[in-house]
């Protein structure tokens, strides 16, 4: 499971990078499947083109299509239990999405995002 804080760093040099791109070398050998909410790529677009322009935007589309990265619509159970989890870390709904899919999942969160996810049990800070 991955927070988008994570997919960013594998497009975009900043701290954390090395970590992002061994748990990438790790979906890519079948070792983990990355799980992410369907939020993720659009997030991770978003700052991207942000950060680094609209190529490096285009590029991770392409990415994203061939990753084989599992995606996890708004269900109503993904969305129950973000709500609890926004409660229990105190950050908002949409940053409580990752956790509460690592949490249906019995998975670790792999996340930059301290801010939003230092207090979830389960988590891998990166960065």
């Amino acid at each position: 499971m991955a927070d988008a804080s994570v997919g960013v760093k594998w497009f975009v040099p900043e701290s954390g990078r090395g970590e992002a791109m061994e748990l990438l070398r790790y979906a890519a050998t079948g070792e983990i499947t990355l799980v992410v909410p369907d939020l993720f790529v659009y997030e991770v677009l978003r700052t991207i083109r942000r950060k680094a322009g609209d190529e490096p935007a285009r590029v991770a589309v392409a990415f994203f299509s061939a990753a084989g990265i599992v995606t996890v619509p708004p269900v109503e159970r993904v969305l129950e239990t973000a709500l609890d989890v926004a409660e229990d870390l105190g950050c908002d709904v949409y940053d409580a999405c990752a956790p509460a899919i690592a949490t249906l999942l019995d998975a670790p969160l792999y996340s930059a995002d301290r801010r939003a996810h230092a207090g979830y049990a389960n988590v891998r800070l990166i960065g």
